[in-house]
C-alpha cells in the first residue's frame, strides 16, 4: 500500500488565526526567547498574556499593543502584536 505524500500548504493556509505574537526585549527574553506565540481567545487581556509567559506585571515597564503604549488590562484583538520591555537600570 502506498502512503500518500502530503502536499505543502500555502503560507496563507499555514497561518494560524488563533494565535498572537508577543515580542520580548532585554531581560524578559531569558528563558523565553525573542518571540512567543500566545493562543488568542475573545476576552484575552494583557494580564493573561503575562501569566502565560510566567511574568509578573511589575516585571514589565512598557506594554505596547501594535506599537502603541497601553496597559495590561486592555482587551486584545486577534492579530495584535504585543511588545514587552522591562525596566532598564542605568545612570
Amino acid at each position: 500500500m502506498h502512503s500518500r505524500q502530503k502536499k505543502p500548504l500555502s503560507a496563507l493556509a499555514c497561518k494560524s488565526y488563533n494565535k498572537m505574537v508577543v515580542q520580548l526585549f532585554a531581560t524578559l527574553r531569558e528563558g523565553r526567547g525573542m518571540k512567543a506565540d500566545i493562543p488568542w481567545y475573545e476576552g484575552l487581556d494583557g494580564y493573561e498574556v503575562l501569566k502565560d509567559l510566567e511574568l509578573k506585571p511589575e516585571d514589565v515597564k512598557i506594554f505596547l499593543i501594535n506599537g502603541k503604549h497601553s496597559k495590561p488590562d486592555t482587551k486584545l484583538n486577534q492579530n495584535d502584536v504585543i511588545s514587552l520591555f522591562p525596566a532598564v537600570g542605568g545612570g
